[in-house]
C-alpha cells in the first residue's frame, strides 16, 4: 500500500518539476560571433519596438509594454479561448559575452512577458507565450549574422584578389 501510494506522489511530484520547468524554459541560443556584431544585429531586429532600456554595456534591451490584443485574440479565435479585452507583451533581450576554447562567443536570450486583461474588474494576468515570437528573433538573428559573415568573406577574398593584381 505504501509502495502504490509513493508511486502516486512520484508521478505527480514529477507532473509539477515538468511544468515549472517548462514555465523556466527561456529561449536562448549561442552565436559564434563578437558582441559588438550581434548586439548591432539584435538593435536592427528590435528597432520596430518601442524600446525602455537599451544599455550595451550591461547586454540588455527592453521594450515598453506593447498592444498585441488584436494578434492574440485573432490567434485565439480558432481555439477554446474568450476574447480578451486587452493584451500586451514586453520583450526582456539579454546578451552575454563569452569565449569558446579562444573565440569569443554571444548568447542571446529572449523573454517575453505577456499579459491579458478580461475586464476591468479583475485587472492584468500574466500568461504564459507560445513562445513563436522568442524564437523568430532568434532565428533572425541567426540568419542576419550568416548573411553578414558571408558578405564579409566575399569583401575579404575581394581585397586579396586586388592586392594579388596590384
Amino acid at each position: 500500500m505504501t509502495s502504490l501510494l509513493l508511486s502516486l506522489q512520484a508521478c505527480t511530484s514529477y507532473e509539477n518539476f515538468k511544468n515549472i520547468t517548462e514555465d523556466l524554459e527561456i529561449p536562448s541560443q549561442v552565436y559564434r560571433s563578437d558582441f559588438n556584431k550581434v548586439w548591432q544585429e539584435v538593435m536592427k531586429i528590435v528597432n520596430k519596438y518601442p524600446r525602455e532600456v537599451d544599455n550595451q554595456d550591461a547586454g540588455i534591451i527592453k521594450t515598453r509594454w506593447i498592444d498585441n490584443t488584436l494578434e492574440l485574440n485573432f490567434a485565439d479565435s480558432f481555439g477554446s479561448n474568450d476574447a480578451v479585452k486587452a493584451a500586451q507583451f514586453k520583450l526582456i533581450i539579454n546578451i552575454v559575452k563569452g569565449y569558446r576554447g579562444s573565440k569569443e562567443v554571444s548568447k542571446v536570450t529572449v523573454f517575453k512577458r505577456q499579459r491579458v486583461e478580461q475586464d476591468f474588474l479583475q485587472g492584468w494576468k500574466v500568461i504564459r507565450t507560445d513562445g513563436i515570437l522568442e524564437k523568430s528573433i532568434l532565428y533572425r538573428l541567426e540568419r542576419a549574422l550568416a548573411i553578414e559573415s558571408k558578405l564579409q568573406e566575399i569583401e575579404d577574398k575581394k581585397i586579396k584578389e586586388a592586392e594579388k593584381s596590384f
